[in-house]
């Protein structure tokens, strides 16, 4: 197989490159002492430590090449078994063949699971006191925690027990001793939570940093300094510190990494939290919160595959940050289990990108708009060329309902609560009953049998003739969510819909419509006012009747609730029989066991079941066993609703950060999230800690916290560079002094450089930045949750915060009175937290810079 042969190339390669290493120097190894009057002895002592680090890193390769060589014993295994379960296929019973199919796909898995190939696929390992017991886990390792009493000697002195090494998958040797064990197996815990005050067994963590199968170095943490520990009769060394730092301090790039080598303790305490109920997580900026959520995914698919194997959905916000972190669960190894999609995406068939002005986006997402879009799917039944009589034929006499008997009976079939689609057979029902009270026949039988016996003539009469079949396809039309949110692009329709007018419906309309024929009862039903209705009915007219064109991300929220109102007819039964597929369909099995054939299941050779999972597939997943929200502070009502029918039976994980909520109301939000979640219990955990941002950048970004979120305590920076944000003012054109800006950030990373810009100017800065090169990007404010760059340029600061002074002068920096402005203030929050290394913030005139450009909103 070529994936075979691709692999075991590389096996050979690790190992021609071990041999070949020797006693060279390795690049990782510290530098030597600089200054004037170096000593001999720090010389000699620096020596001697590059020496102890070359040798750990030797033996750590060793074990390395060991795990390569098993894993190219287990792709010998795995081929064997995939050629003899195709074997088994020339029985030609239904039992050899299911057994057959079952053994090719489980053969199949594990050989693409031992074929990928990981960069850093061992990163870690603990060197272990004796247990308290001698039990062992499924994995091999010993499952206490606490080391046995007496592990420790009177002098200080103690044996490691048991080594065990870190990384993306369980492999054990010939006799099941493990050689490296899975990150999410429980024997891994205590490489991510042991700490100096509570080690348990734990003496010494290392992580190892390699690329492809080169170990390139070793970092170690001494958690119990106090012990003089020995492993094979020899002292343990400690090499190098920092681990952690190193790794923040790599430079980013367009796709974010997992953090299975740096996953901190209160990390780990929420991704191997039990998946019942809710677990709810909150952290500020750069605590890892989406991380660990699409960690969490893969350790809930190793906890219990059965129940989570293709039922895990992942909510973003954009997609934006879809792309971004869409690389870290193949990484881990669950590529194809675990569906992220962004907001835009969640209803098949809808892909927006696109964002809607903050004043409607605020309507469309409110939860108001759950009524407004009831009563369109209702008075949608009464647009277009409906008629407004029907005629039939019963006992040689017409009997006619003219437009005021089909209001009534409209309004009857309304009374329902199924979806209008899913109401036909009810307004045929109710037609019919109409058109037999009209015709009188009724009254003619004294004998209730004899009766019965009429109506049912009647109803199978009436109900095949060509004319009523017509009406009822007219009067009763089949509804498409699209084209209902379309109808709404007309202002008058949309605002007496939502209660927006007094004026009385027009003449014709039913009462279905949702008419308002009193001032009072208009107050009453309002839901928009005249403004609202007429900025929402402008933001649909960019959709033709039909519903088709470009939707905002907002728009698929309502196109999912109208789905929900409207239902879907059922399909007519298909024929058993396809001709399509030849004789083969009914012919002998063994006739299909031959040529291609060989390569598929025994479900995909039935052509029935083929189709029928085809349109299965095509159809839209609605309901999954464990749904993350990551950025969960940013759903809006109409949000939620739509997340939460897609979790209806499912267990949570919700992760967000108040303060850098986009959604001004708040308590709105809150109530819908309540409602999507049910009353399942919760879990509740908290990040505190910011890997992302220096102090220096935290700091200024902790100014604009304190206007937006008083009283609220920001995650503190672990990290300190020395480099101040720089503050720049734009002294001719915005876009050349962005481009300026631009360049100098490049110029002073070696990652990537996000430029934040309003909304508004996303296509401007596009063009600004055009052939910098794709290691800059630029985005708009409410797009860079999530993201990270080594350095960030965040273009007027009030614009984005929507602080701006009017033309009347009022407003301005500072003015945090009202939902809104508080929103604003978080979304600039969240633009001034991306940046890992070095922040620029450019200023424009309506920022109001001082004579050090800092804008009036970030000064002290």
């Amino acid at each position: 197989m070529a994936v075979r042969v691709r692999l075991t190339a590389a096996l050979g390669r690790a190992r021609e490159d071990a041999a070949g290493r020797g006693q060279a120097r390795h690049p990782s190894s510290p530098r030597a002492p600089r200054g004037l009057n170096q000593q001999k002895g720090a010389a000699s002592l620096a020596a001697q430590h590059d020496s102890v680090r070359e040798r750990e890193i030797r033996e750590e390769q060793e074990h390395l090449d060991g795990v390569y060589r098993r894993l190219e014993e287990k792709i010998h295994e795995a081929e064997f078994l995939m050629d003899d379960a195709s074997k088994r296929a020339q029985v030609g019973t239904p039992g050899a063949l299911a057994e057959r199919d079952a053994q090719v796909f489980r053969a199949g898995v594990h050989l693409n699971k031992l074929n990928r190939e990981f960069e850093d696929f061992l990163f870690g390992r603990i060197d272990l006191l004796p247990g308290a017991d001698a039990q062992r886990g499924p994995d091999g390792a010993y499952t206490s925690i606490e080391p046995a009493e007496g592990s420790v000697r009177p002098d200080g002195t103690a044996d490691i027990a048991e080594t065990l090494h870190v990384g993306r998958m369980g492999v054990l040797d010939a006799d099941y001793t493990p050689l490296v064990i899975d990150w999410r197996a429980p024997a891994a815990a205590p490489f991510y939570r042991a700490t100096p005050v509570a080690p348990g067994r734990v003496v010494r963590r290392r992580v190892i940093r390699s690329k492809g199968r080169t170990v390139l170095g070793v970092e170690d943490d001494l958690l119990r300094p106090e012990l003089t520990a020995r492993l094979d009769g020899r002292e343990l060394s400690v090499i190098g510190d920092g681990a952690l730092m190193a790794a923040l301090g790599r430079a980013r790039s367009h796709a974010m990494r997992d953090i299975v080598s740096s996953i901190q303790a209160e990390q780990d305490l929420v991704i191997r939290a039990p998946a019942a109920s809710v677990t709810e997580v909150e952290g500020g900026p750069g605590t890892g919160k989406t991380a660990v959520a699409l960690h969490r995914a893969a350790y809930l698919l190793y906890q219990d595959r059965r129940r989570y194997a293709g039922g895990i959905l992942v909510v973003s916000p954009t997609p934006l940050l879809v792309s971004y972190t869409e690389g870290v669960l193949p990484s881990l190894g669950e590529e194809g289990q675990v569906a992220i999609r962004a907001l835009g995406s969640l209803v098949e068939g809808a892909d927006a990108a696109t964002y809607d002005e903050q004043h409607v986006a605020r309507v469309k997402g409110s939860a108001r708009m759950a009524k407004v879009l009831h009563r369109a799917a209702r008075s949608s039944l009464a647009t277009g060329e409906a008629p407004d009589v029907l005629r039939v034929v019963a006992f040689r006499n017409r009997v006619e309902l003219d437009a005021a008997e089909l209001r009534h009976v409209r309004q009857q079939v309304l009374s329902g609560t199924a979806p209008v689609n899913l109401m036909r057979p009810r307004a045929r029902k109710f037609l019919l009953d109409a058109l037999w009270e009209k015709s009188g026949a009724g009254r003619r039988y004294t004998d209730p049998e004899l009766e019965a016996e009429a109506r049912e003539g009647f109803d199978e009469d009436i109900s095949s003739e060509d004319g009523f079949v017509s009406f009822l396809d007219a009067w009763w039309p089949e509804l498409t969510p699209r084209r209902v949110l379309a109808s709404l692009a007309d202002e008058e329709n949309l605002a007496r819909i939502a209660g927006a007018t007094s004026r009385p419906a027009r003449t014709g309309r039913t009462a279905g419509q949702g008419s308002t024929r009193t001032a009072g009862r208009g107050r009453s039903r309002r839901l928009m006012d005249a403004d609202e209705a007429k900025a929402v009915a402008a933001s649909l007219r960019r959709l033709d009747e039909d519903g088709q064109g470009p939707l905002s991300v907002h728009d698929v929220a309502l196109l999912d609730e109208l789905r929900v109102l409207l239902g879907t007819p059922p399909k007519p039964r298909r024929r058993e029989t396809d001709t399509s597929y030849g004789d083969a369909v009914w012919g002998d099995p063994m006739e299909q066991l031959t040529g291609l054939d060989e390569l598929t299941t025994a479900a995909d050779r039935d052509p029935t079941s083929r189709r029928e999972r085809a349109e299965l597939q095509a159809e839209e997943r609605t309901d999954y066993a464990h749904v993350i929200v990551d950025e969960a502070q940013d759903l809006t009502p109409m949000q939620w609703r739509m997340v939460g029918r897609r979790g209806r039976h499912a267990t949570w994980t919700v992760v967000g950060d108040p303060a850098q909520s986009s959604w001004p109301d708040t308590e709105e939000a809150a109530e819908a999230r309540t409602e999507a979640l049910g009353a399942r219990p919760r879990r509740r955990f908290e990040l505190t800690v910011n890997y992302r941002n220096p102090a220096e950048i935290a700091e200024l970004a902790d100014r604009v916290l304190a206007l937006a979120m008083p009283g609220m305590a920001p995650p503190k920076a672990v990290r300190s560079t020395g480099l101040r944000p720089r503050f720049a003012v734009v002294r001719g054109e915005l876009g050349a002094a962005v481009r300026e800006e631009a360049e100098r950030a490049l110029a002073e990373v070696d990652g990537t450089v996000g430029v934040v810009v309003p909304m508004g100017r996303r296509g401007e800065a596009r063009e600004w930045l055009a052939g910098l090169g794709d290691r800059v990007v630029a985005l708009g404010s409410l797009e860079a949750k999530g993201l990270e760059y080594d350095a960030t340029l965040v273009v007027s600061p009030a614009e984005i915060a929507g602080t701006t002074r009017d033309e009347h002068g009022e407003g301005g920096a500072g003015t945090t009175g009202g939902g809104g402005a508080m929103a604003g203030l978080r979304v600039l929050y969240v633009a001034l937290t991306r940046a890992t290394q070095r922040l620029t913030v450019l200023s424009a005139e309506p920022d109001l810079p001082d004579a050090d450009g800092v804008p009036e909103l970030l000064r002290d």
